[in-house]
């Protein structure tokens, strides 16, 4: 018995209403996009690993899809290719119980087996591009680009393995007013969407390290923000419980409980900050470029969206430098953040270009999607494709109906003819049901007598009117 057939975990098939429906999100996030002044680029699903690797930190890392190397490798004498004995049992160990040592063995055995990788965002490998196409670009470079990403992560509501993001970036400036044109633009996408009441969070990175300073944490970063960026997914307990066990000592974990009780608009969080990290220049700055953005907003006022300071947001991505960002979805709406992004002041510098800064946002399309859905804001027309169908009596009327399909599509009146002919009342109500089950609004009946007259019969699916045309007649009912 042939094997039912499937598709893997965290991947999904799209019908045509599902296409049509992210196409519609696609086509307004990149209206605004140019709008913006942002060109498009588009680079390879996969990337040579060594681009990807260490660029998203231990976490980032064991979520990247390694491409096995053509050959069979763990019987190729020739090549001596063996898994070693320390890792051969490593899949049945969580992440948190393997060692260092073991760590190393592994990404030295994976890079010898696997010297490619599905890309996990469009960040790292637009830093690439840049690098590479670095004397055919002018800089400040605005590009945007949207375009499908993998991650081996654990596939629930709204988190897939494959998606899709939409990616705006600019590099070669430090100017913070591109900051500010980055809050802009998401208000403009998720107005355009009809998407109301949307938060999008702001903080900086220099002020979580500022904050690591202050509780006498520096060499402990990473661990720190990742730790705090967990904090409205586990809650406060578990996240000093994980601090706890990255080696955060018991009296900075005390330091940092005004954050967690951090209260006020955004002014107001600012001033709290201000005395909490009064010893520390590096977590100064990053309040003085808070304020800069969150006054220049405040000049020019949003639409429709919400920019909220959030001081646990921390994204827990190495390459953050100075701002970062994240779009929640309306209140109400349980979903994870359906955007984000922020400044990256070197990223570039991995690929031998140092002092080049950039900043981007991307857009979450496959969340947004379900938050379209469950509020209902797609438009009531956009799963329509076909506007009238033409029933099929026989050949002679076929190939006369198939003359005014050609004219309907040549004024841009998405029009077809039924295949197959209707020899019976039976088969003819088949082709009526075939138009009701594809919501197709029209039907012209085109039989014997219309073929006589050069006439049309349009009936109309909905009302179930009907009324006979001549073909001006009937291409300006349909238009």
């Amino acid at each position: 018995m042939a094997q039912k057939p499937s598709i893997p975990k965290g991947t999904r098939d799209f019908n045509a209403e599902e296409v049509a429906k992210r196409s519609y999100i696609m086509e307004t996030i990149k209206a605004q996009f140019q709008i913006f002044g942002f060109q498009p680029i588009e680079t390879p699903s996969f990337e040579n690993s060594e681009t990807l690797m260490g660029k998203y930190g231990d976490e980032g890392d064991r979520l990247i899809f390694k491409i096995l190397n053509s050959g069979n490798f763990f019987y190729d004498k020739k090549n001596k290719i063996e898994i070693p004995t320390s890792i051969e049992n490593l899949q049945s160990l969580s992440a948190e119980d393997v060692t260092t040592e073991q760590r190393i063995e592994l990404n030295q055995f994976t890079s010898q087996i696997s010297e490619k990788a599905l890309r996990y965002d469009l960040t790292v490998p637009f830093a690439r591009y840049v690098v590479q196409h670095q004397n055919d670009i002018e800089f400040p470079f605005k590009r945007y680009q949207m375009q499908p990403v993998w991650r081996a992560d654990r596939p629930q509501k709204g988190r897939f393995r494959e998606f899709y993001q939409c990616d705006a970036d600019v590099v070669g400036s430090k100017s913070l007013f591109q900051e500010v044109e980055f809050v802009q633009l998401y208000d403009a996408v998720f107005s355009a969407l009809k998407l109301e009441g949307v938060t999008i969070k702001i903080n900086n990175r220099k002020i979580l390290s500022g904050i690591a300073e202050v509780i006498g944490a520096q060499d402990k970063l990473i661990d720190f923000t990742v730790a705090l960026d967990k904090l409205d997914k586990i809650g406060e307990e578990k996240v000093k419980e994980e601090m706890r066990g990255k080696g955060i000592s018991e009296d900075g974990i005390t330091k940092l409980q005004p954050l967690f009780t951090l209260k006020g608009d955004f002014s107001d969080q600012i001033e709290s900050l201000k005395s909490i990290l009064s010893t520390s220049e590096i977590g100064l700055k990053g309040i003085e470029e808070l304020e800069f953005i969150n006054t220049a907003i405040s000049n020019l006022k949003l639409k429709t969206a919400t920019l909220q300071l959030d001081v646990t947001l921390a994204r827990g991505l190495n390459y953050y430098t100075g701002a970062i960002f994240e779009v929640s979805a309306p209140e109400g709406v349980k979903m994870g953040s359906i955007g984000g992004g922020g400044r990256y002041d070197d990223l570039t510098s991995i690929f031998g270009k140092p002092d080049t800064s950039g900043v981007g946002i991307s857009f979450g399309l496959d969340r947004i999607y379900l938050v379209l859905e469950e509020l209902n804001l797609f438009p009531s027309t956009i799963a329509e494709s076909t506007k009238v169908l033409f029933i099929n009596f026989g050949d002679k009327e076929a190939l006369f109906s198939l003359g005014a399909v050609t004219k309907l599509r040549q004024a841009n009146v998405k029009a077809e003819l039924f295949p197959d002919a209707a020899v019976s009342g039976k088969q003819m109500k088949k082709q009526m049901n075939y138009a009701n089950r594809r919501n197709i609004p029209f039907v012209v009946i085109m039989g014997e007598e219309e073929l006589k007259s050069e006439v049309f019969t349009l009936k109309n699916m909905v009302s179930g009117e009907q009324q006979k045309l001549e073909f001006n007649a009937l291409l300006n009912v349909l238009k």
